[in-house]
Order: structure tokens, then sequence, then C-alpha cells
């Protein structure tokens, strides 16, 4: 787990190291360990470095290959890279390290275009070609590693955060209309290519974009998510879809335990963080690590859930750590929070996720966590209501759009308006293409695919990165995600959701975590707006910055500063919090 950046001219002029200096000194929390920078005429890489596989100087990025003509930048962790590194050695290629990111760039030269379809794991990589002047950026299949880019007629930058690229200058940081749309719109998601900002643009998911020496690109998406169940799918039992499931499941926490430091667990006290421990216990590991965050009451409601993931660390003796944060904590950390967002997040548990990693990196640099269960086998209260939709279009914005165009008219400035109602166009593209026929699949495969990419993964890359702690998600192998698709929507609608998985479940982990309520990531004192978080949102919005601005209504604001919880989302959200935390964001980050 890492950062990346660089940048390629298009002119002939010799690239800015400068720009890459600045770039990786914005992502020294991505990459701790180690730093360098490969600057070559027309192209010059940067990269800051986590070491997690080969701890060794042989391992070091930019990596270059001179016999192969390839310098490679590379973030993430490919976990089958063993298999293939015996696969390339076998056709002759010969290994100065043991670390995937030589397996990647190994992998380009022997099979090009073909090899992101080879890799199982998290990844953005982008690798130079010195014969060619080409340069090839690809991104894994679910989005786990984000790769933003700046480009115009002189030349492209990358990095794997936003505000790197800011730091670099150049960008053109005035917020795009359709991206906020998106944000106003989606509960905050905004889908690529777009982000926040006009100058700035993200590789979608599973793309592959080979750019020519004179700017010229093509992209090609190289995995797509099928919800087609063959005949022989739909003659498999609930049982026989059960341990088709747990083998998948078990494979994927297996292969997440490689590397060469210790890899703990986020437990939360949920049955999928649960159940990774479960597993990993049933395979053998001994003195697991496990943490658990917890915050203070607030309003009558809990703030944390140890009483669940006590039951875990008991029942299998992890080595348990619990961090109880105080409200005052969580206040005074939310600026920092904010500050580590590549883009605007809304969602409370940014903040407990920013906390919890700053405690477990003093103790482990790898976790495996449970994001991404409730996305691919219906674990949401929204899935049921969907399941029988006759109308899937207007059903699944119904229930999760925060606004529709004529509400957000109501509460943007007229210049700050969208030409098109691009968020209901984006979905109804989703939801309508061939691939998913119930409509529960449609209703899964844009979660999957589009809301669970821009929400809950970029949150976890981006608060665990911030402390330079590197995560894991077993749940989103997509080999995984490819069964459970096929799963039949029954089967993960049983037991209140992720029935199929409970299933499992039940052969691993105590039934007392399996049964409880549905539980969240418990953040009470900012899921009501009051008090000093009350204070926060209207100085950040009564700003001389956001009156310059001028995003939102007067007449809007005033309302939400009256009555905040008279204005909540479908989706349960504050309608305050999601203006406010785009206006400090902004403020943040000097835009």
């Amino acid at each position: 787990m890492c950062g990346l950046c660089g940048e390629i001219t298009f002119d002939g002029s010799p690239a800015s190291v400068e720009a890459i200096d600045a770039m990786t000194c914005s992502m020294v929390p991505r990459g701790p360990d180690a730093g360098g920078v490969v600057s070559r005429g027309r192209f010059a890489f940067g990269h800051r470095r986590l070491k997690i596989i080969d701890l060794s100087e042989r391992g070091q990025q930019p990596m270059v290959d001179s016999d192969l003509g390839l310098t490679l930048v590379f973030n993430g962790c490919i976990y089958n890279h063993k298999e293939l590194r015996a696969e390339l050695e076998a056709k002759g290629y010969r290994f100065f390290s043991t670390s995937d990111t030589e397996v990647v760039l190994k992998s380009w030269h022997a099979w090009g275009p073909e090899a992101p379809v080879r890799f199982n794991g998290m990844f953005a990589f982008v690798v130079h070609e010195r014969e060619t002047g080409r340069v090839a950026m690809a991104r894994d299949r679910l989005g786990i590693k984000p790769l933003y880019y700046t480009q115009n007629k002189a030349r492209l930058r990358f990095a794997s955060t936003l505000p790197a690229l800011v730091a670099a200058g150049g960008a053109d940081t005035a917020l795009d209309p359709v991206g906020l749309a998106h944000y106003m719109t989606f509960h905050a998601i905004v889908p690529p290519p777009h982000t926040i900002l006009r100058g700035v643009r993200k590789l979608p998911a599973a793309t592959l974009r080979i750019v020519e020496p004179d700017g010229r690109f093509k992209d090609t998406t190289y995995w797509d998510l099928d919800f087609a169940r063959s005949s022989g799918d739909l003659a498999l039992s609930g049982g026989e879809w059960k341990d088709r499931v747990g083998a998948a499941l078990r494979r994927a926490v297996d292969r997440r335990m490689i590397a060469d430091v210790p890899v703990g667990v986020l437990l939360s006290g949920g049955v999928d963080s649960s159940l990774i421990v479960g597993l990993l216990a049933e395979a053998g590991q001994q003195h697991l690590k496990t943490f658990s965050i917890g915050f203070e009451a607030a309003h009558g409601e809990a703030g944390d859930e140890f009483k669940y993931s006590d039951i875990i660390a008991g029942h299998f003796g992890t080595d348990h750590t619990k961090i109880m944060i105080p409200t005052a904590n969580m206040l005074e950390a939310l600026p920092d929070t904010i500050a580590a967002m590549s883009e605007p997040m809304v969602s409370y548990d940014n903040v407990g996720f920013y906390l919890l990693s700053r405690e477990v990196a003093k103790h482990v640099k790898v976790v495996q966590s449970g994001q991404g269960a409730d996305e691919v086998f219906a674990g949401y209260h929204w899935y049921p209501k969907l399941a029988s939709s006759n109308d899937i279009v207007s059903d699944y914005t119904a229930l999760f759009f925060d606004r529709d165009r004529e509400k957000i008219g109501r509460h943007l400035n007229g210049s700050w308006m969208a030409d098109e109602d691009e968020p209901a166009r984006l979905v109804e593209r989703h939801l309508m293409k061939d691939g998913a026929e119930t409509p529960l699949d449609k209703a899964l495969r844009i979660d999957t695919t589009v809301m669970l990419v821009d929400d809950p993964v970029k949150r976890v890359d981006n608060m665990t990165m911030a402390w330079g702690l590197e995560a894991r998600v077993p749940f989103l192998d997509h080999e995984l995600v490819e069964l459970a698709a096929r799963v039949p929507p029954e089967l993960k609608l049983k037991d209140e959701g992720k029935g199929v998985l409970k299933d499992v479940a039940r052969d691993v982990i105590p039934s007392s975590v399996i049964d409880r309520p549905k539980g969240y990531f418990p953040v009470p004192a900012l899921k009501y707006i009051d008090g000093p978080v009350l204070e926060m949102t209207q100085d950040a919005l009564s700003s001389r910055a956001a009156q310059d601005r001028g995003l939102f209504r007067s007449g809007y604001l005033d309302s939400l500063f009256a009555d905040p919880k008279a204005h909540i989302t479908p989706l349960r959200g504050s309608e305050l919090w999601q203006c406010a935390l785009l206006e400090l964001w902004l403020q943040t980050h000097k835009l």
C-alpha cells in the first residue's frame, strides 16, 4: 500500500521534478517507509512506500527494469503474485526481488493489456514503455485503490490522492457543477470520471487506459460484474450455495494474509468482521491482533458495540484492543479527518475509521476489514423494498437520492446548477443495462460497482492510509463477488439480509453475534447536529469563503440552522452536515 504519482508531457518539454516532489511530499502518510523519484526527459514518476511485501531495498519504487525498458509505480497488493511469478519464471523471466511490484512490471511485459485480468488483488499502477513512449494506467476491478489525474494538451499528471494533484499546482480547482450535482443528489457519491473539482478526474474501476506520446488515449473495461445465472446455478440447493460461498470466502481471507509483516483485523462486532476472525482462527492463526473502537453515548444512543466484539475476541482468544474515544477527542480530530479525505465524504464514521486507524497503526501495518459484505450479499435495509419493485429506477432513486433536481434548485444558487440531470441519467443507465434481470440484481450491481467504490471503499482507503495502514477487504475478492452475484436473490434476502453469508457464519462464530440487530459504526455525537458540531457547521457556512463561493441559498441555510433535525435525507443523513462538510473540505484544502 503506497502513494504513486507522475507526470508525462506531450509537447517535448521535460517533466517537472518539482511537481513530483510536491506530490510525493503530500502523500508521505500513505508511504512513510521510503520514497523515490525517477525522471527521464518527458516523464517522471514518484512514489511513497509502505513496506509490506519484500521489505528490502530491492522492492523500492519507482521500479525500473532497464532490460525490459519499463518503469513502474504501483499501489496495492497482488495476492496471487507468487503463482504469477512461477508462471513468468517458466517463461524465462528472472527476478531481482520478491516483491509483487516486480510481478506487476514483468506481467505487463509478458501479457500487456491482459495483465490486469490475471491479477487477484487491489491495485492501481502506471507503467511507462521506453520503446514506444506509451503509458498504461490501470485500476483494480472494484476500485479499491484510487487513481486521480489531470490532463491538458501539454501534459498528464496522476496521483493516488486528489490533494496531491492540487499540491503540484496548475490544476483547475474550480467546482465542477456536474460533480456538485452528484454530491448533492447521490448521497455525496461522485462517480468517475468526475470529482468535485472541474480539473481533476479519476480513472474508473476495472479500467485500463493506454496513453499515446501525443496525449491521445483509449480506455478498455477489462471486467464487468455479471448477474446472469446458468441452469447449473439454478439447480443448486441452498446448502450447496452455502458451501460454495464459504469456500470462496475462506480463499479470500487466506489470500489476504500474504505479507512479510503481521496482519490484524478491524473487529466491529458485526457478522462480517467477526466471520473474518472466525475463519482465520479456523485456519490456525494464533495470537491474532483485533481492534475495536467506541465513542461516548449521546441522545440515549450507544456509541460502541464492544458487547459483541468482546464475544468474538473471547471466543477465539484474540489479542484484542478496545479503543474508547471521548467526544472531545473526536471533535478535535474532525479537521484532520477532513484533511485526509481525497474527496468530501459525509458518512459519520469517517472520523471513527480515522481514529481507529491512528491507534491500530501503532500495532500493525496491515488489517483485514469487513467492508463490502452488505453491498455484495444484500445486507442493507433497502434491498427487501427493491426486490419486488415494478419500477426500479424510480424506487431506487426514491430510497437513495438525497434530493431530486427540483429540490436542488431550491437549495443551490442558480449559477451552480448543472445543465442536465446527470445523477438521474447515470443511475438509469446503470440499472437498466444488460446483465442483471431481477430488481434486486440491478440494485446490487449499482451499489457494488458505483456506490461501494466511491463511498465505503474510498472512506476506508483514505482513513487508513492517513496513518500508513493497509486495509484489505476479503468480501471484495473479485472471485467471491462474481460468485455472490449468481446466488439467487431469495438466499441473500433471507434472515433479514445476507442470509447465505449468515448460513456460512453459523458454522464458524457464535449465534449471538449473527442474530443480533444490524448495527452501523455508531458515532452518535455527529449523528445529532447540536452543540459544538452545530457551531462548527454554522461557522463554516457563514464564513467569508463560503459567502464568496455562494453555493447555497441563504434561506435554505437559515432553515438548516434553525432546525437541523427537520432536514434528514432518505438514508438518514443530515442535509446540514452534507452542506457543511463540503465547505469544510474546500476550506481545509484551501480551495
